[in-house]
């Protein structure tokens, strides 16, 4: 697909916390391009349109990266900058690297918070209303995600492996000015 279309997909897949810049995504693009993941194709689709449009397409050797890094497990996947990402991907990854990623995340969050509540307990006296509401927030929050994470852990282990496809979800080129 091209770079428009690929960054308002990604977006919607990665929910509002989470926004896909077209200054991160073309050099990545670029990137993968040099790494021969993907590969472009220039189309032109209308007689309104001014100049060819780009498409991306991921190559055999882009399908076996992403192969890799999905399978992967340890401390990068179950992090704040790469968790949601590779969250949306999961209908592509086996049960049991799914569950050990959530179960990572779930004991990092865990550290996290009982750090959290133990500096709460040393500062609390010196902290006016605001600042101990936003720390207030933020310990809700990890204890929000902490459930939500053990939720799926076990709904993961009580549900039979599906059948479900694997690899990259893909769709027809579709085209864009860049």
């Amino acid at each position: 697909m091209h770079g428009y279309e690929l960054r308002k997909r990604l977006n919607l897949m990665l929910g509002w916390g989470r926004v896909l810049s077209y200054g991160s995504l073309y050099p990545t693009l670029k990137k993968m391009l040099r790494s021969n993941l993907i590969e472009e194709t220039t189309s032109t689709t209308a007689a309104t349109s001014r100049r060819p449009r780009i498409v991306y397409q991921v190559t055999d050797a882009g399908h076996r990266e992403f192969e890799r890094l999905m399978s992967e497990v340890g401390p990068a996947a179950w992090e704040d900058d790469t968790f949601d990402i590779r969250f949306a991907f999961f209908s592509s990854t086996d049960m049991e690297i799914r569950l050990r990623v959530l179960e990572g995340r779930r004991t990092r969050l865990q550290e996290r918070l009982e750090r959290v509540q133990q500096q709460l307990q040393m500062t609390q006296k010196e902290v006016d209303r605001y600042a101990a509401e936003l720390q207030r927030h933020g310990v809700e929050s990890v204890e929000r995600e902490v459930r939500w994470l053990s939720d799926l852990i076990n709904a993961e282990r009580n549900t039979p492996p599906a059948t479900a496809p694997r690899g990259i979800p893909t769709a027809g080129p579709v085209a864009d000015q860049q």
